[in-house]
């Protein structure tokens, strides 16, 4: 497959070609998170918490496959558009092996460790039991889920996004059916509970994964996983990893943002902790589908750097900061339109349906602005900049905001931690536009 449309096609219809697959993609995902959290809060409001709490673990999982998996498609893309295959199948080979190193250190990792970290945030033992009778289930599709993340990574590198599309869709699609059939007992499933939304979501990654090998057999991809093609050597671990850490941990961020903000909303009462639970849910309607746009501008970014086309990459960045602040802007109006009816989807009670719907009127005036962090982080992942997109990252999951939630949460109460979010943004943005800048010119 001729990869060269990537710098010969003209921008916009470039771009909206290679995002709108993965926008799609990642809204159904997004559909999934809130309709996995519809079921389970169906269970209990203290199954949703408990959900809520073991969700920052599940996300830093992820956040370390997705993260290492933008190493490997950065350097596949690039080496593409260097017209360097060789290096493309070492990277692509050797990147899956790696991945599944990862997943077998993760899943004992997180099976071990999950009792602890759940007993630091409540002592409710009902609240322990379903959120260990998730956890140990769903962990166990560590493998699975890395495997099928960085095969997903290298179909974008090689600009084949319908089929991370389509692979992506099917288990999506696949969770949601399972999820009310295995939580509830309908039809030939048994009744279970928690245990019954883990298999439902470790299911639906199998089947992603599935089509992916599938889409592999009847259509190879222009890379090699060969057996020769897995390498040791220092040049290529260096290369993968240097974009691979600072994009794992600007992906785990948030799982260290989550855990700090319910720490101190746990302090005023366990509702605020279920309110901030189903935001995250929400939000990541809006902030899957501008990382759809992102997915989709990254090789396009890796491949025009590698062929020498600059002034393409400066455009491409261009075009995807105003289709992500398009994004956001939706995600705005959406809360201040219907906001009652959101968090209506994760809690029957009207007194935290009214505290979620301020919380969401508060939050969501950072959401514009934050397209500009989006953006820069994603072009300097692509650019090979991970550190510099670290530096954002860090400043805004961490370096801002958890100090800011905990000064205002002396000021203001509950609210206050809510209120530093939209703040942390706009200082964010004015910081991402600068590292921004300056390694552009670098």
């Amino acid at each position: 497959m001729d990869q060269n449309f990537m710098k010969e096609k003209k921008i916009l219809p470039l771009v909206i070609s290679m995002a709108l697959p993965m926008v799609l993609s990642m809204a159904v995902n997004s559909l999934y998170n809130i309709v996995d959290s519809y079921f389970v809060a169906r269970i209990s409001e203290n199954a949703m918490t408990a959900l809520s709490l073991v969700y920052p673990v599940q996300n830093l999982m992820t956040a370390i496959a997705v993260g290492f998996g933008i190493g490997m498609n950065a350097r596949i893309a690039f080496c593409l558009g260097a017209q360097d295959q060789k290096q493309a199948d070492q990277a692509a080979a050797t990147g899956m092996v790696l991945s599944i190193i990862h997943g077998l250190i993760l899943m004992v990792i997180c099976l071990l460790g999950m009792p602890k970290f759940l007993s630091l945030f409540t002592d409710n033992e009902e609240i322990l039991s379903m959120g260990l009778t998730y956890a140990n289930r769903a962990f166990l599709f560590s493998v699975i889920i890395m495997l099928g993340i960085s095969l997903e990574k290298v179909f974008q590198a090689v600009g084949r996004m319908k089929v991370s599309m389509i692979s992506m869709m099917c288990g999506f699609i696949a969770n949601i059916i399972l999820d009310p059939l295995m939580i509830f007992g309908i039809g030939p499933f048994p009744e279970m509970g928690m245990a019954g939304a883990a298999y439902a979501t470790g299911i639906g990654q199998f089947i992603t994964l599935l089509v992916y090998v599938v889409f592999c057999m009847f259509r190879p991809l222009p890379v090699s996983f060969a057996r020769e093609n897995i390498v040791w050597n220092r040049a290529l671990l260096q290369k993968l990893y240097a974009v691979g850490i600072p994009a794992s941990l600007n992906m785990a961020l948030p799982s260290l943002l989550i855990s700090s903000l319910n720490g101190i909303l746990s302090a005023f009462s366990g509702t605020y902790v279920l309110v901030l639970g189903a935001y995250y849910k929400l939000q990541t309607f809006i902030y899957l589908s501008a990382n759809g746009i992102i997915q989709g501008i990254r090789p396009l970014i890796s491949f025009n750097y590698g062929a020498g086309e600059k002034k393409r990459v400066q455009q491409i960045f261009g075009t995807t900061l105003a289709l992500t602040a398009g994004v956001m802007a939706v995600g705005t109006l959406l809360s201040f339109l219907i906001p009652g009816q959101m968090i209506g989807l994760f809690t029957e009670n009207q007194e935290t349906i009214q505290i979620g719907i301020k919380a969401l009127h508060i939050i969501s005036l950072g959401f514009i602005v934050s397209a500009v962090s989006v953006t820069c982080c994603g072009a300097l992942e692509a650019l090979g900049k991970g550190m510099a997109s670290l530096l954002i990252s860090l400043s805004r999951y961490a370096v801002i905001i958890i100090p800011a939630a905990f000064l205002f949460s002396r000021l203001y109460g509950a609210k206050g931690v809510f209120a530093a979010f939209p703040v942390t943004e706009l200082l964010t943005a004015v910081f991402a536009w600068i590292v921004y800048k300056r390694n552009q010119r670098c």
